[in-house]
């Protein structure tokens, strides 16, 4: 095998008879699952002779395979010297602690100052199934939710976590400021989650083209117009603790797309942190924990409340 900058070539040997070529590249290179392979495949990048071929292709002894990786900062989006607060890292992943108000990967209108941005300038490797504009991230919170966030930094890695995030396996815990007093200690809602017919930029409680949806909150503390809780998530629907809690009534202050638009705490964002997070290591199978105290707008935030009540 030789690599060359955004290059990998092979040359088949007797071994590999008959094996097809999207097994024959992820079997050679730990950097490349077959899932990964099969996009570069279907995208033109793999070529076996100098011939385009396909992923059932079946390789012949002295084949000479050719693989074209394009690297995010080819396609536009470029290294960022961004502080991360990274909780924990080893060659397989990290866990950083996102600040509120950072975009997790590039889309419209936010092509620099990203999570991924920042990732780029910090790792040399970071794993490619989501494609070239969103290298490593397994799983997302919204842009003004902060927390916790793993990402992958090869393909085995992120194969891994995401089938734990697919088998809901993983443990995820948020603090959530949001309005009017909770009366009860605390409960479930159990209310598929899909796209609002009427404005399908938000999500909403539906029962068509829904996906299931289960949020579990208790009651911290209450306050005189607002309660501070804790959720778990069972599933990880876009915006889930937002509609959900919104759903009851109760929705997360700072919350202009499901709350009111006029919040008279004047947040620039909604008061929403990912504190949790636990899952099975993928290379060691330890079931890891890890925490994020609120940050400190939020603790402010709370100790102020605390001073009106009195």
């Amino acid at each position: 095998m030789k690599k060359n900058k955004g290059i990998e070539d092979y040359i088949a040997t007797g071994e590999h008879e008959g094996t097809r070529l999207d097994i024959f590249i992820a079997g050679l290179d730990s950097n490349f699952s077959r899932s990964r392979v099969q996009k570069l495949v279907e995208s033109g990048a793999v070529t076996v002779n100098g011939g385009v071929a396909k992923s059932n292709y079946k390789v012949r002894e002295g084949d000479f395979v050719c693989v074209k990786t394009i690297s995010p900062e080819q396609q536009g989006v470029q290294p960022e010297n961004i502080p991360l607060d990274i909780v924990y890292e080893d060659s397989d992943l990290l866990v950083v602690n996102k600040p509120q108000g950072m975009v997790a990967h590039p889309a419209a209108g936010n092509y620099s100052g990203t999570l991924v941005n920042a990732l780029l300038f910090h790792c040399d490797d970071l794993s490619g199934i989501n494609g070239v504009i969103r290298p490593g991230i397994v799983h997302r919170i919204d842009k003004d939710t902060s927390g916790l966030l793993v990402v992958a930094k090869n393909d085995f890695a992120h194969l891994s976590l995401a089938e734990q995030f697919k088998e809901h396996s993983i443990s995820r815990k948020y603090i959530a400021l949001v309005h009017g007093v909770v009366m009860e200690p605390g409960g479930i809602v159990d209310a598929p989650l899909g796209r609002d017919p009427r404005d399908r930029k938000k999500m909403a409680v539906v029962t068509r083209n829904a996906k299931k949806a289960i949020t579990k909150y208790r009651v911290l503390e209450r306050f005189n117009c607002y309660s501070l809780i804790e959720c778990q998530l069972e599933t990880g629907r876009t915006h889930q603790i937002r509609v959900h809690m919104a759903y009851l009534g109760h929705p997360v202050v700072g919350d202009p797309v499901y709350g009111p638009r006029k919040d008279p705490l004047n947040l620039k964002g909604q008061a929403l942190h990912a504190f949790l997070l636990g899952f099975r290591h993928p290379r060691t199978e330890e079931f890891m924990e890890f925490k994020a105290d609120i940050p400190l707008y939020f603790q402010e935030l709370i100790a102020w409340l605390k001073v009106q009540d009195n």
